[in-house]
């Protein structure tokens, strides 16, 4: 049987970050089989592990949602190496190479010893058009004095960002599903001065709220950190609202912005999959 484990990422105490499944050795299971496991789960995301077919990649994986396959996702990236690590993975080189659907994926680990992934290219950017703004400020309940700035922010999700006028307003959201439709939404708003973080941030994506989102993370800190709206390395927190305690360290290195946390092993077991 393959080997499973659960990880909270984001987090350095288990249950205030965003869980996700891990299965490894998964490439004897039909796509039918990783879908249903997923499903089964019930989880944001859940990964499986197998042998990379770029001889660059220390593993490739794949992605999967209750509801289907993504090309990229940031807890997962995180989640994944640090199962494929904790298993006892070994890096090709001084840094891990990760293969998923959206390409190669570099993860280190930073001066505090997280593990950090490179965001990467934005499928797409620049501005959001005024018909979808407007659709996105309603299913959010939000006035026009409420939105700083938006932009699309797509690094493989589809995420549309917000930026709000602060960390208030994002916490006071009540989120309409049924309102945004298609959208996958993100929001960042300044916390006030002599805060333990820089942002608060929320997702809003496919009728839930996601606790902790590396990919949104990834793809803010590029769009904030590019126009000079962020600094050059901060926090944000995530998951306020939810119980949790996600706190997500983005940095920008030369032509990168890294997005790093904590990761923590909770659960490690095999699974019936075969």
């Amino acid at each position: 049987m393959p080997k499973f484990t659960q990880i909270d990422v984001f987090t350095d105490e288990l249950t205030l970050g965003n869980p996700l499944a891990v299965v490894h050795d998964a490439d004897r299971l039909a796509d039918e089989r990783l879908a249903a496991f997923a499903r089964w789960t019930n989880l944001s995301e859940t990964t499986f592990l197998l042998p990379p077919s770029d001889p660059a990649a220390d593993y490739r994986v794949r992605i999967f949602t209750p509801g289907g396959e993504l090309p990229f996702a940031g807890h997962p990236t995180l989640g994944s190496a640090r199962a494929w690590l904790a298993a006892g993975g070994v890096p090709k080189a001084g840094h891990l190479v990760q293969e998923c659907g959206a390409g190669l994926v570099r993860v280190r680990r930073d001066e505090q010893d997280r593990l950090a992934f490179a965001a990467p290219p934005l499928r797409r950017s620049g501005p959001v058009d005024d018909a979808d703004l407007a659709v996105v400020k309603r299913g959010l309940h939000l006035a026009d004095a409420d939105v700083l700035g938006a932009a699309w922010a797509d690094n493989g999700p589809g995420w549309v960002a917000l930026l709000l006028r602060d960390a208030a307003t994002v916490l006071a959201i009540e989120p309409d599903f049924a309102a945004l439709g298609r959208f996958k939404v993100g929001v960042a708003g300044e916390q006030p001065a002599g805060a333990e973080t820089a942002f608060e941030v929320r997702a809003f994506s496919d009728t839930v709220e996601d606790p902790v989102t590396g990919s949104l993370n990834a793809a803010l800190g590029q769009w904030l950190i590019g126009d000079g709206i962020a600094p050059e390395s901060y926090v944000a927190a995530q998951g306020t609202r939810l119980g949790r305690r996600g706190r997500v360290h983005v940095r920008r290195d030369g032509e990168d912005v890294w997005v790093g946390g904590d990761t923590v092993v909770g659960i490690r077991g095999e699974v019936d999959l075969w």
